[in-house]
């Protein structure tokens, strides 16, 4: 079984970047490794993706209907794509994943969260990441960061909601420290390019004799 590792983050936060970055290390010490992203990674995730990010408010997503977009788009991904992987025995780093769901529609959005868990559940199959790369920062500068105000829904957001995901993300890391790697996105790109490398070079030592 391969090794599954997400990375999550508020707007802004350098996720992608240093997601990118393992993605280079991992293939150049010759480890199979898949890369995607949610919504996406599938003709489907890719669709729901565009219409996630670029539907106007006035438009009238409710918070149910962006729920089940999102979940709709994770089934076809999970089975599609990372599980087949995982079998393979390859890594698959994931742009985002059930932890965003959890923090954007249950804390952000305020639906229940033990429903919310429960339909995730239900989506992903159980299938959870075996590490969690959090690249944390103050909303204020992630925000800023993207250039762009309300380049897409979400970072259209007001302040609050970013703050309330943003203490998701943070209570869900607590709940779980095993799992999680909290980093300050704030630190240079090549200090938590090596901080993510020395504890994925664990996990994978742990399976087994590293390349």
């Amino acid at each position: 079984m391969g090794l599954f590792i997400v990375f999550e983050g508020p707007e802004g936060s350098g996720k992608t970047t240093q997601l990118r970055r393992l993605y280079g290390r991992l293939r150049r010490a010759g480890f199979p490794v898949v890369r995607t992203r949610e919504p996406g990674g599938t003709r489907l995730g890719e669709r729901l993706r565009n219409l996630l990010k670029r539907t106007a408010g006035s438009e009238g997503l409710v918070a149910e209907a962006e729920l089940f977009l999102f979940l709709a788009a994770r089934a076809q991904l999970v089975n599609t794509v990372i599980r087949p992987a995982l079998a393979a025995g390859r890594t698959v780093l994931c742009d985002r994943y059930s932890p965003s769901t959890i923090a954007y529609q249950a804390y952000g959005r305020g639906l229940p969260l033990d429903r919310v868990v429960e339909a995730d559940r239900l989506a992903a199959g159980g299938l959870w990441p075996d590490l969690v790369v959090l690249l944390d920062l103050p909303v204020e500068v992630g925000l800023a960061r993207r250039g762009r105000p309300g380049a897409d829904r979400f970072e259209a957001e007001e302040l609050e909601f970013h703050r309330r995901v943003r203490a998701g993300y943070l209570e869900l890391a607590r709940a779980d420290p095993n799992r999680w790697l909290v980093l300050d996105a704030q630190a240079p790109p090549g200090e938590l390019a090596r901080k993510v490398w020395a504890c994925v070079r664990e996990l994978l030592a742990q399976r087994g004799p590293t390349l």
